[in-house]
């Protein structure tokens, strides 16, 4: 076998060691993260994303950030209220590194100091809550929890953006007892309603029966004020035309009421407690007192009162009085 140069040796060795060179003072940085770089074991500076170099053997990697939005998951924990209640409570953190310097040299680990943050203030922020507080303001625990966060983390060079509540849980024997508590007041709102219909309704039909009251007796009222104008205005023409003008009155209402009498379709009998020729004699009265009052001339004398009829027989009928039958 031939025996190689030395030279050719010495230069093989000289390649290998400048491309060792080479790969160690050239660092392609993927985006999204920045890394530390560290000379003899000191903070130096930092390589941002893309192609950058270094001094080699002497410069050295030491942290490699993700710099984008981190979601950091909190584990669920049992806490304990303001009234003595156990829940079971996890949420999420939101957080960015703003600062990688700080956030690679400041804190020893930037996720586990999140954590740990988080769970001890969950616990004093529900502490302070009764249960039914805490079911009903995720929003107030969540807004607590971020403020507070986000305060002890700007030394850490990192920045909370939001911090969400995922579950709050109470025990099994606990949720039972609220929806027994739910139904009973479910309950007791519907039998508040129901009374209040009842009373709305009983408010609305004593308000109607005034209304009608107050209604008949207005209707009563204005009916009285018209038969006092009818009476009046009767009384004026009596006073004006004489005792003539009274009579025809009287004797037009009788045919009238006679006439309403004899429709009457319930009456199978009808009879006439008047003598035929005084009937005739009120309706020819009548009809003269029409007439006199159209021409302007004072009507005839009225004729004397026909006497009395004589007293029945036994068993009989009185002269004069007509039985009027309808079929």
């Amino acid at each position: 076998m031939p025996e190689i140069p030395l030279a050719t040796i010495i230069l093989a060795v000289i390649v290998i060691l400048a491309v060792i060179t080479v790969a160690k003072g050239v660092r392609t940085v993927p985006q999204g993260e920045v890394w530390s770089v560290e000379r003899f074991g000191a903070f130096t500076r930092l390589l941002q994303p893309g192609l950058n170099l270094i001094i080699p053997y002497v410069d050295g990697i030491g942290r490699k950030l993700n710099v984008q939005e981190v979601v950091l998951d909190i584990p669920e924990q049992s806490v304990i209220t303001k009234d003595n209640a156990s829940v079971a409570v996890d949420g999420i953190v939101y957080y960015r590194v703003m600062d990688p310097a700080k956030a690679a040299y400041a804190v020893q680990d930037l996720k586990q100091a999140l954590v740990a943050m988080a769970m001890t203030n969950i616990r004093a922020v529900i502490g302070e809550m009764d249960l039914d507080q805490t079911l009903s303001s995720r929003d107030r625990i969540n807004t607590s929890l971020l403020t507070i966060l986000d305060g002890a983390t700007e030394s850490w060079g990192a920045k909370v953006s939001r911090v969400e509540i995922r579950k709050i849980e109470p025990p099994e024997n606990l949720i039972r007892a609220m929806n027994l508590q739910m139904t009973a007041e479910r309950e007791r709102r519907a039998s508040v309603a129901k009374a209040e219909g009842d009373k709305q309704a009983l408010v609305l039909q004593a308000e109607g029966r005034r209304d009608s009251a107050l209604r008949d007796a207005e209707a009563r009222e204005a009916l009285a004020q018209a038969e006092a104008n009818a009476t009046r205005m009767v009384a004026e023409a009596a006073a004006g035309a004489g005792s003539d003008a009274l009579r025809y009155f009287i004797a037009q209402q009788y045919v009238k009421a006679f006439e309403a009498l004899a429709a009457n379709p319930s009456s199978k009998l009808v009879v006439v407690p008047m003598e035929s020729a005084s009937l005739a004699g009120g309706i020819t009265q009548a009809m003269e007192l029409l007439r006199a009052s159209h021409a302007g001339t004072a009507p005839p004398a009225a004729p004397p009162p026909a006497p009395p009829p004589p007293a029945p027989p036994a068993g009989g009928t009185l002269p004069g009085v007509s039985p009027w039958t309808r079929g």
